[in-house]
């Protein structure tokens, strides 16, 4: 007759749920850092405002166009250099 060590131990009520499938190894490396995503996304916005405004001055969608790209490429070195 075997006797338990601990008799009076509490019993769980609700069983731990399962760790994340990558909870224990390190997380990988970001695609953009930090510092990529916000120059490239104000980038977007400028270029986006910059289309919109483009359209209602011109009421031309080839044109818009290329001013938002424009303006996107434009900005991404500079905001690189002042975001940073």
């Amino acid at each position: 007759m075997s006797r338990d060590p601990h008799p009076h131990a509490p019993i769980p009520t609700r069983p731990e749920p399962p760790a994340p499938a990558g909870a224990g190894t390190p997380s990988e490396t970001p695609l953009l850092s930090v510092h990529a995503a916000v120059v490239f996304l104000a980038a977007v916005i400028i270029g986006l405002v910059m289309g919109g405004l483009m359209f209602l001055h011109d009421k031309s969608v080839p044109t818009a166009v290329a001013a938002g790209l424009g303006s996107f490429g434009l900005s991404v070195p500079v905001l690189h250099k002042l975001i940073g």
